[in-house]
């Protein structure tokens, strides 16, 4: 049992990744113990500086190898899932994996339990990604009672790979936008990590619950994609690519500077949008960021000239 003046030790499986950098941020801030669980543990060892001497610590676990995860979680106050795939056998990592991870640390005593699902899960969903996230939300509450849930929409920052594949296309003369009316309402990535990072460190308060997080502004993929080109100081003629030619381009698997896999192309059929009957970041006491607000530190990088030419501008 831990010392009550101990600080609860927290493991994040998929911690080294875009997410799981500013989870682990937010979590450090709080004073938390971190292990963070990868298949390859150096990609988690950049986080090692940013915290205090041995508050962050790094593992080798697989959702894909059941062998690897009891010792991920063994004497964890808190266990975050933050581990999504599209390609591969996604039954293997966001159901059964996500299930095994959460008997595991019910096993192991953890209080809490964070599953970072999707907006859009939903066990009948057409797509592979929205039908596993949603099998992957039932069959985690089924062995943590107490699981607290985070459904994101488009998650953007720093890393991400959506502002900026967007922006690095946005210096061609002419943009393909497919599902230009698909409507979206990204959220900036500290955010969703605060957010996280609470639900883990007050199961009391977030245990059992199911939240849809979502940024301030709903935009259609067109819009979003003209507003990302302009902060990227670029202003190229958008086309809007026929459903019909999008569809047989993701048979090939492939758009004009991005992959496009049938999958994907299934989940664009959908809004990705928060429905407002789940509570949302109100109950963090977060008022999410608008991106505008904050994409010109990463953006600028993509103007004539640079960054430090944007801002001379």
């Amino acid at each position: 049992m831990r010392n009550p003046g101990t600080p609860p030790l927290v493991t994040i499986f998929g911690g080294g990744g875009f997410i799981g950098r500013y989870v682990c941020e937010a979590l450090m801030k709080s004073g938390a113990r971190l292990r963070v669980a990868e298949r390859n543990p150096r990609r988690a060892w950049y986080l090692q500086p940013l915290g205090q001497v041995g508050q962050v610590s790094a593992i080798a676990a697989d959702l894909g190898r059941p062998e690897t995860i009891s010792r991920a979680v063994a004497g964890a106050d808190a266990v975050i899932n933050l581990v999504g795939i599209f390609k591969g056998n996604l039954d293997r990592i966001h159901d059964r994996g996500a299930a095994e991870l959460a008997a595991a640390a019910k096993a192991a005593g953890a209080k809490a339990f964070v599953q970072v699902s999707a907006i859009g899960a939903d066990v009948n969903s057409p797509s592979d990604y929205g039908r596993t996230k949603g099998k992957g939300e039932q069959s985690v509450r089924a062995a943590f009672p107490k699981a607290t849930i985070i459904r994101p929409s488009v998650v953007f920052g720093p890393e991400d790979n959506f502002t900026n594949r967007f922006a690095a296309m946005a210096g061609l003369p002419l943009v393909p936008v497919i599902a230009p009316t698909t409507r979206f309402q990204p959220l900036y990535v500290r955010d969703l990590a605060g957010a996280i990072a609470a639900a883990a460190l007050d199961p009391k308060t977030h245990g059992g619950k199911t939240y849809e997080l979502a940024g301030p502004e709903v935009i259609s993929m067109r819009e979003l994609i003209a507003n990302i080109a302009e902060l990227a100081g670029h202003h190229p003629d958008l086309v809007d690519v026929p459903d019909f030619i999008a569809a047989g381009m993701a048979t090939l698997g492939f758009l004009p500077g991005a992959p496009l896999t049938r999958d994907q192309w299934l989940m664009l059929q959908r809004d990705n949008v928060a429905g407002g009957e789940l509570p949302g970041f109100k109950a963090f006491g977060i008022s999410p960021t608008p991106l505008d607000a904050v994409a010109p530190e990463w953006l600028g990088r993509y103007h004539k000239g640079g960054r430090f030419a944007a801002r001379a501008a």
